[in-house]
């Protein structure tokens, strides 16, 4: 993508489709291998991956150790699904899917795209190996070890400490999926909309498009969505 160029902004089914492969890992076959996360380690794939779009498009995949004849069933099922317009709205045939694969949990939530004109009102800094140790990280010191596979990383310091930060926690070379942290005690106060602005920026500035997901029970992220106006394309759900 050149951002000297107006953007052009991808189908729902497109974008549902850098959501997927931003996820997880796939192999030849595009079937699902692990949890496409930056730091070392793998871990497992969810059997079942559902995308329904706000065109009325959905797409599926699978894990690789699916039976072909169990694929074959439940792309079916995929394909008689509905338009994803209410963000709390479940599958059509949620318990199809968790009867036919034996499901014991399932996840759900809203995918939104953050659009070009989200920017932080509040003064953000981007944070990086070299810059990290210039800042009080307190209840979020964990990042310290993560800062090298978690790039753009970008935070909102308050008396020289780290208070809420937003990192690509899910990369490929077309797009990255929002990670957000805020400390506890900073929450409620608009932080996590401004990180959150502030790595947008930072992921355009690099030629990826900004993936923002969470679950449909997460009212707080959720809530931040709402704040940016983020533009919402579709609901995944998830069979482990």
């Amino acid at each position: 993508m050149n951002t000297n160029k107006k953007e052009l902004i991808p189908t729902a089914r497109q974008l549902m489709e850098l959501h997927v492969n931003a996820l997880f890992t796939h192999d030849q076959s595009m079937r699902l291998r692990a949890i496409n996360e930056p730091w070392p380690g793998e871990a497992e794939a969810p059997r079942f991956f559902l995308g329904r779009t706000t065109e009325g498009t959905a797409l599926c995949r699978f894990r690789h150790d699916v039976p072909e004849q169990l694929v074959e069933q439940l792309e079916g099922l995929c394909s008689d699904e509905r338009i994803a317009a209410d963000i709390e709205a479940k599958p059509k045939h949620l318990e199809d899917y968790m009867n036919l694969l034996q499901g014991e949990r399932f996840t759900m939530g809203p995918c939104f795209l953050i659009p070009a004109y989200a920017e932080p009102t509040m003064q953000v800094v981007g944070l990086t190996r070299e810059t990290i140790a210039d800042y009080v990280l307190g209840d979020l010191q964990w990042l310290e070890e993560e800062i090298d596979y978690v790039q753009p990383c970008v935070a909102l310091v308050l008396d020289g400490a780290v208070v809420s930060v937003c990192r690509s926690v899910r990369i490929t070379s077309e797009a990255h999926e929002a990670g957000l942290e805020t400390v506890e005690r900073f929450r409620g106060n608009g932080y996590a909309q401004e990180v959150v602005a502030g790595w947008a920026m930072a992921v355009r500035q690099a030629g990826c498009l900004p993936l923002y997901s969470t679950s449909w029970d997460n009212h707080a992220s959720r809530s931040v969505a709402g704040k940016l106006a983020l533009s919402f394309y579709g609901s995944n759900f998830t069979i482990y």
